[in-house]
């Protein structure tokens, strides 16, 4: 406890709290806010879009003239030039006249500039302004007041007159094919100049002086009050990191982290004993608070722009699947609970949080599929949703007014929830608890243990069945782990495997290996079956609360046959009762007492020659009150009513098990 306290509390940011909660359109209750010291108002987030809108839409598209395209069209439009002129075979004197007219043509078009049009500039295919570079100089310009390609071409067309027709089309087609855009658009330069004007906007809109009101009490709290508030948090909170003594803050944090700590331990000494007992399961339990609380930590530091990404959702499931309902409410509570002094928004982090765990609590209460976990991450993320919704209607009074996209940490989130599998998995193993997954896969008599039982001994593996049909309803019906009794009784006789034929069920002739054996040795053989099963299934590493079906369904009770088979046989000895008596312990769960009655009432329902109704009433009677008698019951918290309700249980599956008719009183 210690140890968590300090982990927690050595990594918790330091700074005070804003004390103050509020909510836009809610009566400010507190006393009136006065600004302790100057600070500017924010702009709020549709504010600070439409300021970048409107900045953008200023910006030109920023060209580049590049006076290195018409040296290299041009030189390549008076080599080619002299070649079309001598395959066309024009007149010599008329050549230089026309080259030079179409030279000087051609360059007087690049000085004005031809520009590469680009189609997200031109809105509706209109004209529109751009700034053009040349020489590191910026003018305004648009495009209607340069070429185009096609202007250009349009503007030789119209302007170059020649004598000779030929000759018009030659330089045409030769001027077509060195009309390159000279003026182009930089997009790097463009996304600098307004990447650098949005840094540079203004996030905020006047100042509230020290000594102002920032809020009257009894007042209700407007946008532009709310924008204060939010503003004076933010300063609040920024200038507070030099501000206070740290030891102070550290030791408000030790006091509420322990006394939070101290809470779950009061839970589990008040209602679960065996946890609080039990020193692994307890570090088990500090693990998760801690982790949980140093990942809020983590992400604090980091500056996360949501801390919903983390998934504090894993913390009931994990909870839930390793123990039960109540002690994964408490506890994801309790995290809740202390994450709320660190977070923006703590009311609403509360909530999101309080409702998405109760959730994940509900939808999982019975886990036996795998599927379970998904269907359980659904009901998460809607629950998000529905408390995302409500809260964004309550504070913007608009669905146009959402940002959903601030809806997607949920998202990640419930995502990230789904990891509680494999971090069962390993907390199984590690810690040595046994969740509802790992009864499952125990309870598949497909598993290799339960295969060798069923074909060494398929008389007990029989048995076995019948006696977890038999405790499973049960126990269902009179409250407990169901999952965890049908596994106790299918590994519950798993040591009878070691000498199969020792025992009635599995014997298929009318002779016995017993009637050669002296009766104390025989008594020895079927009390072994307990030791030997212990052996067993601790080999194959099954859990040690499965382990116990085996220690105590038969208690401490007597090998009865052969106890009276050697009085009546050998008076004259002197009998040790303990070499016919089973070592114990006796039951110590409902689970456990549930399974010594279903065993010794399945096993004594084989002796009945004639199962009738009555025959199979009385045993039932009798198995359980001899229990009863013997004290095996003493321990478990079986009451009278449950004892009952079990009779009727027994008594009722037996009659079906064995086709009993039952007569029905008709009464008028």
């Amino acid at each position: 406890m210690v140890a968590c306290v300090f982990l927690i509390t050595l990594y918790l940011p330091k700074q005070p709290r804003f004390r103050y909660e509020f909510e836009k359109g809610k009566v400010w209750d507190n006393k009136d806010l006065i600004s302790p010291f100057s600070f500017a108002i924010l702009k709020t987030n549709s504010q600070v879009t439409t300021d970048k809108k409107e900045a953008l839409n200023n910006i030109l598209p920023i060209y580049k003239y590049d006076v290195e395209v018409f040296k290299a069209q041009g030189e390549a439009f008076l080599n080619e030039f002299d070649v079309k002129w001598k395959s066309n075979a024009f007149a010599e004197n008329e050549k230089e006249v026309n080259k030079q007219n179409a030279y000087k043509m051609l360059q007087s078009v690049y000085k004005r500039g031809i520009i590469e049009l680009t189609a997200k500039h031109q809105k509706d295919g209109k004209h529109y302004d751009f700034s053009l570079l040349d020489n590191n100089i910026s003018t305004k310009s648009n495009s209607q007041d340069v070429f185009t390609t096609e202007s250009a071409l349009d503007f030789f067309k119209s302007n170059f007159k020649s004598i000779n027709d030929r000759v018009n089309d030659v330089v045409i087609d030769l001027v077509e094919s060195h009309l390159k855009p000279n003026i182009i658009f930089d997009e790097g330069l463009t996304l600098v100049v307004q990447d650098n004007t949005i840094n540079s906007l203004s996030t905020t809109k006047g100042m509230v002086q020290k000594g102002e009101l920032i809020v009257a009490k009894g007042s209700t709290v407007d946008d532009e009050v709310f924008q204060k508030l939010l503003s004076f948090k933010e300063a609040y909170e920024a200038q507070t990191k030099t501000i206070g003594d740290n030891k102070l803050v550290y030791l408000g944090q030790v006091f509420l982290v322990g006394f939070i700590i101290t809470l779950l331990m009061v839970f589990l000494f008040l209602f679960r004993k065996d946890i609080f007992a039990d020193n692994r399961q307890l570090l088990l339990l500090l693990l998760v608070i801690t982790s949980m609380l140093l990942a809020l930590t983590w992400a604090i530091k980091l500056d996360l722009n949501s801390l919903y990404y983390i998934p504090f959702c894993i913390v009931p499931i994990i909870i839930r699947i390793l123990f039960d309902t109540r002690l994964a409410l408490n506890l994801h509570l309790l995290v809740i609970l202390i994450a709320g002094f660190f977070v923006p928004s703590s009311f609403e982090f509360v909530f999101y949080q309080t409702t998405a765990g109760m959730v994940a609590i509900y939808s999982i209460k019975n886990l036996i599929k795998r599927e379970q976990l998904l269907i359980s991450a659904s009901f998460i993320l809607a629950a998000y949703f529905v408390s995302f919704v409500g809260i964004s209607l309550l504070r913007e009074g608009s669905f146009k007014q959402i940002e959903w996209i601030h809806f997607l940490p949920f998202v990640f989130s419930v995502l990230l929830s789904l990891l509680a599998y494999p971090l069962i998995y390993a907390f199984e193993r590690v810690f040595g608890i046994t969740s509802d997954v790992a009864l499952i896969e125990l309870t598949n008599t497909n598993n290799k243990l339960l295969r060798e039982l069923a074909f060494k001994a398929p008389g007990t593996f029989q048995h076995s069945l019948q006696v977890a049909n038999l405790a499973e309803a049960a126990i269902f019906k009179i409250g407990g782990n169901s999952l965890l009794v049908r596994a106790g009784a299918l590994y519950h006789d798993i040591g009878k495997m070691e000498n199969p034929q020792y025992f009635i069920e599995n014997q298929n002739t009318a002779v016995s290996p017993h009637d050669k054996l002296p009766y104390e040795q025989s008594a020895q053989i079927i009390i072994k079956h307990v030791h030997k099963g212990i052996e067993i299934t601790r080999k194959h590493k099954l859990p040690e609360n499965v382990i116990d079906f085996i220690r105590t369904h038969h208690g401490n009770t007597r090998v009865d046959y052969f106890y009276q088979s050697f009085l009546k046989n050998s008076p004259e000895k002197f009998v040790d009762e303990n070499i016919f008596r089973y070592p114990g312990p006796i039951p110590f769960s409902k689970e456990t007492g549930v399974l010594m009655l279903a065993d010794s009432v399945e096993a004594a329902s084989r002796s009945l020659k004639n199962p009738d109704a009555q025959s199979i009433n009385d045993l039932v009677e009798r198995i359980i009150n001899y229990k009863l008698e013997q004290d095996q019951l003493d321990n478990c918290d079986l009451t009278l009513k449950d004892l009952e309700t079990i009779k009727l249980i027994f008594k009722t599956m037996l009659m079906s098990i064995y086709h009993v008719r039952i007569d029905y009183l008709q009464t008028t």
